[in-house]
């Protein structure tokens, strides 16, 4: 009996090869860290940028020390209905009570909407007193995507804001 072996040599099946398993990998992690990156990028940073920033940033420390020292201890509420659709008026409400849950009434309370990829779009809108603590205006997001909200309410020469981002559909 006569053993003939063969002069050629498999080769390895590339999706065993050590090499090709490590690039696959690294194209693999490259890819998982850019979309990570990217949804990191989409969900945390509105995009906004004050025109004035410069002159708003000079005093910044103790313009947060001194409105910590003014903080009246609100609970401020914006009550935006979901789904919001685009072209479509609705109601936008702030409800604002004090640290013993009694309302409270501003001198002047504002609805801004800012529109994170085209500044030319941003609007604010007065609200108005419905009641005790209770603001409400009426308006419609003219397009479809993220908007930044925001309801800034002002007692004196003192601010104070809450707000939320929301995501406008289709009709």
């Amino acid at each position: 009996m006569q053993v003939t072996t063969n002069s050629q040599s498999k080769g390895t099946p590339a999706l065993r090869s050590p090499w090709v398993l490590a690039w696959i990998a690294l194209v693999v992690a490259v890819l998982a860290v850019n979309l990570t990156m990217v949804y990191l990028a989409i969900r945390t940073n509105p995009g906004l940028v004050s025109a004035n920033y410069y002159e708003r940033g000079q005093d910044y420390e103790k313009t947060i020390v001194s409105r910590a020292v003014r903080d009246p201890g609100w609970l401020m509420r914006a009550d935006i209905p979901q789904p919001l659709t685009a072209g479509m008026e609705e109601s936008i409400r702030l409800v604002l009570v004090d640290q013993a849950g009694q309302p409270v009434d501003v001198e002047q309370a504002t609805f801004y909407a800012y529109r994170p990829s085209d500044v030319s779009r941003d609007f604010s809108e007065p609200m108005l007193r419905e009641a005790k603590g209770r603001y409400v205006v009426r308006t419609a997001f003219p397009l479809i995507g993220v908007w930044d909200t925001l309801i800034a309410v002002t007692i004196g020469e003192d601010e104070y804001s809450v707000g939320e981002r929301v995501n406008v559909s289709r009709p």
